[in-house]
């Protein structure tokens, strides 16, 4: 007998509804329930053939346990270890080498120097950053948000150089990234699982939460639709994720990739509605059975992306963003802050 476990937090509707369906099915060689942890020894095994991973980006102890069950061969959805490693600049520059259009981004260094560094530690950094030619090549309005992401959490909507510097105070120590606004005539967020399976759900981001699924009009063409499908493979075969979403914002007829690092995506019964949840959860289930039975004790049975495999990661030069020049054309608003407290406007004085 198989188990399939799920690690989850507060989050109840998906979770349960994942592990009632599977033991619906009676199966003979596979039954699901709440991973259970007690004990945990190095490069012991765990119960599990499969976790399905909903929390752990939350708790360092959940994703130190999906790392050491994954060395013994647990499928893990997702990644544990690619999981750690993935940010959502990095995203932005992978997806520009796939030819998947995103908005122009650039990135930017912690407001506040890191803890135990010192001036010293950032004498390669160019000072003062070429902000006029950061904000000719994004523009305004813009969005500054951490790099790394976080819910939305520490995320600005910035019509001006002023109104940025005085967000740009608030975030401590924050690696931030400055992104150029797609303003969208319509909007898609898309569940992937398992590399193969896509349910492209029409969404609408300026809702109340609970509204955002709710949609009056219909796509603009099924051209479109396919071309959003592709993308959204493309992105997580390189990714390597098993279990994704990703938004796209579409502008001109053209569909952005907006956000493509959910590998904890919301998929509660009261946001998404019944029949885009009905199908998350059947969807899940069934590869997760999958895994469980593809599952060979003691191997690696994670998924990897073709990022790090290299196996079909196909470059696309014509496809890269245009490089910014580092040409000041006119005084740059300048940031008052005292020196000592802010990387961005670190001054650098050599000794003879």
């Amino acid at each position: 007998m198989k188990k399939i476990g799920i690690l989850h937090g507060m989050e109840s509707t998906f979770p349960d509804a994942v592990i009632e369906r599977i033991n619906a099915m009676g199966l003979k060689d596979i039954q699901a329930e709440r991973v259970l942890i007690d004990i945990v020894s190095q490069s012991e095994p765990t119960d599990y053939a499969v976790i399905i991973d909903r929390i752990s980006q939350d708790v360092p102890f959940y994703r130190a346990y999906l790392k050491n069950a994954a060395i013994s061969g647990t499928a893990v959805i997702n990644n544990p270890f690619w999981w750690s490693a993935d940010e959502k600049f990095f995203n932005n520059a992978l997806a520009v080498k796939l030819g998947v259009p995103v908005p122009k981004t650039v990135l930017l260094p912690s407001y506040e120097r890191p803890a135990d560094t010192s001036e010293d530690s950032f004498r390669n950094l160019n000072f003062p950053l070429s902000w006029d030619a950061i904000f000719d090549h994004i523009g305004f309005p813009a969005y500054m948000k951490p790099h790394s992401g976080g819910g939305w959490k520490s995320v600005y909507k910035l019509n001006n150089a002023e109104e940025l510097f005085k967000a740009y105070h608030e975030t401590g120590q924050l690696v931030m990234m400055l992104q150029e606004e797609i303003v969208f005539e319509e909007y898609y967020r898309c569940y992937c699982i398992g590399g193969k399976h896509v349910r492209i759900m029409q969404y609408e981001p300026r809702n109340p939460h609970h509204l955002r699924y709710v949609v009056d009009s219909k796509p603009s063409s099924s051209q479109l639709l396919k071309t959003i499908e592709q993308y959204v493979l493309n992105l997580n075969h390189a990714l390597g994720y098993d279990f994704n979403t990703v938004e796209f914002a579409v502008r001109d007829g053209i569909p952005y990739a907006i956000d493509f690092c959910n590998p904890a995506p919301d998929a509660d019964i009261a946001s998404v509605g019944k029949e885009n949840f009905d199908w998350v959860v059947d969807t899940a289930a069934n590869y997760a059975i999958e895994r469980a039975r593809a599952q060979k004790s003691g191997q690696d049975n994670l998924t990897w992306g073709t990022y790090i495999s290299k196996a079909v990661l196909k470059l696309s030069p014509s496809a890269e963003a245009p490089k910014v020049k580092a040409t000041v054309k006119t005084k740059a608003p300048v940031d008052k802050t005292p020196v000592k407290k802010t990387v961005a406007k670190k001054a650098v004085a050599e000794k003879a």
